[in-house]
C-alpha cells in the first residue's frame, strides 16, 4: 500500500515553492514511468501484449504514452490501443443491465471479448489485425477508419481499459505483462484520512467533464455511483493479479484542482443524486492551499484533466 501524503506538508510546499514542489511531484511519476517502462521491456522477450487497467480517473491514457515515450530508450516501439474501440455496436435491448435495470455500461460484456482475445494472440505471433474504431456520436463501429497493425520484431502493444486485467482476457495471455493504475494514496492529517483517495480520482473526472465534456458536476455525479459499482465488480477483483501496482496521485495535485473544481461542486443543485457525497469534498478542499495550474508541465498526467498537455 502506498504510504499517504501529509496536508501540512502540502500546504507548506504549495505556499514555500510551488514549483519546485511540482517538479518534484512530476519526477517521481516519472521513476515510477521508467520502473514500468522497465518490466515491460524484461517481458517483451516472450509477449509483445501488455495489459494496462485502472478505474475512471486514473489516468490510464496519458500513462501509457508516456511508457511509450520511455520504453523507446530502451530500444522497442510501442503502440497503444484504447479497449474502447472494442466496444460492440449500440443495441439497446442487448445490451447488459444492472440489477435494478438500467444499462450497465460498466460491464466487460459491452466490449468484444472474443475479437479482442483473436487479436492478443494474432499480435503476439506477428500476424496483421484490423484494429476497429469505434464512434461514439454514432454509437457504433466506423470502417472507415479502422486502421491494420502487425507488430515488428522490436515492437509492442499496450492495451489500456478498465478491463484489461479481467480473467475473460487476460486469462488467456499468461505471458503479458499487466499493470494496474490509479491513484492508490491517501491525504492524512494528524494520522487521521482527510482526503479519500477516491475522492482524487472524483476531483479529476468533475474537471475534465466541466472543461471538456460539457458536463456539470452534477450529471458526473449521478454517473459515479454506476462507475464505482462497476469499479467494485469488475476491476478491483483483478489488481492484485498485475506484475505492477502503479500510484497515480501526486502529492501536489489537489492545490491544482481545488480552484478548478470548487466552483462547480458548490454550484450542484439541491436534489441532485448522491449531493452529500460530492458536497463532503467542499470542506475537505477548503483545508488546501491553491497552486496555480501554471506550473503544470505539459507532458504531466494531470494535464489529460486540465487541459494543455502534449498527450491526447
Amino acid at each position: 500500500m502506498p504510504y499517504p501524503y501529509n496536508i501540512e506538508e502540502i500546504n507548506k510546499r504549495a505556499t514555500d515553492d510551488p514549483k519546485d514542489f511540482a517538479l518534484e511531484c512530476e519526477a517521481i511519476y516519472n521513476r515510477k514511468v521508467m520502473e514500468a517502462a522497465a518490466g515491460i521491456a524484461e517481458r517483451a522477450e516472450i509477449s509483445r501484449v501488455v495489459f494496462l487497467s485502472g478505474p475512471s480517473g486514473s489516468g490510464k491514457t496519458t500513462t501509457a504514452l508516456k511508457i511509450c515515450d520511455a520504453i523507446k530508450n530502451l530500444g522497442i516501439y510501442a503502440h497503444v490501443i484504447s479497449m474502447d474501440m472494442y466496444f460492440l455496436s449500440s443495441d439497446r435491448e442487448a445490451a447488459p443491465r444492472t440489477d435494478d435495470g438500467e444499462h450497465d455500461l460498466e460491464s466487460p460484456y459491452c466490449l468484444d471479448l472474443d475479437l479482442l482475445n483473436e487479436h492478443y494472440t494474432k499480435l503476439d505471433r506477428g500476424e496483421e489485425v484490423i484494429i476497429p474504431y469505434f464512434c461514439f456520436n454514432i454509437q457504433d463501429r466506423d470502417p472507415a477508419k479502422c486502421k491494420p497493425l502487425k507488430l515488428a520484431k522490436d515492437e509492442i502493444v499496450i492495451f489500456e481499459g478498465i478491463h484489461a486485467l479481467n480473467d475473460m482476457l487476460a486469462n488467456e495471455h499468461p505471458n503479458a505483462f499487466k499493470l494496474y493504475i490509479s491513484a492508490r494514496s491517501d491525504i492524512e492529517e494528524n494520522h487521521e484520512v482527510c482526503f479519500k483517495r477516491t475522492w482524487t480520482r472524483l476531483l479529476r473526472r468533475v474537471v475534465r467533464d466541466e472543461l471538456f465534456r460539457g458536463m456539470g458536476a452534477s450529471r458526473t455525479l449521478k454517473m459515479w455511483a454506476n462507475v464505482r459499482d462497476g469499479e467494485k465488480k469488475y476491476i478491483s477483483p483483478f489488481k492484485y493479479k498485475a506484475d505492477l501496482l502503479f500510484d497515480s496521485s501526486m502529492a501536489y495535485e489537489v492545490p491544482i484542482m481545488k480552484k478548478l473544481a470548487y466552483k462547480a461542486i458548490s454550484e450542484v443543485p439541491d436534489g441532485t443524486e448522491r449531493l452529500d457525497e460530492l458536497r463532503a469534498l467542499l470542506p475537505a478542499l477548503k483545508e488546501f492551499k491553491e497552486i496555480d495550474s501554471s506550473v503544470v508541465p505539459a507532458e504531466s498526467i494531470l494535464r489529460e484533466f486540465i487541459g494543455g498537455g502534449i498527450y491526447s
